[in-house]
């Protein structure tokens, strides 16, 4: 797993302080609302330093994985720019 998959998952977990067994579930599943949205893009933002749009939370409702695959996109767009 790449280092920004890991970051990504810790950061997931922290927020939404995902036990086990709730690895596939998704943002409002774990909980989620609005403001773990703004810690999730915060905490992204400022430790990896990739910005992703907190609309992108609420209208995608993501899982784990589906948050990594969006934050490597918006990585690999970074560094292509």
């Amino acid at each position: 797993m790449s280092t920004i998959c890991q970051q990504v998952e810790a950061i997931w977990n922290d927020v939404l302080n995902v036990r086990s067994g709730q690895e596939e579930a998704t943002f409002f599943e774990l909980g989620g609302e609005s403001i773990s949205a703004v810690r999730l893009v915060s905490r992204i933002e400022d430790e990896l330093e990739i910005l992703i749009d907190v609309g992108d939370i609420f209208e995608d409702d993501p899982t784990l994985s589906a948050l990594i695959s969006t934050v490597t996109a918006k990585a690999a767009e970074t560094s292509a720019a």
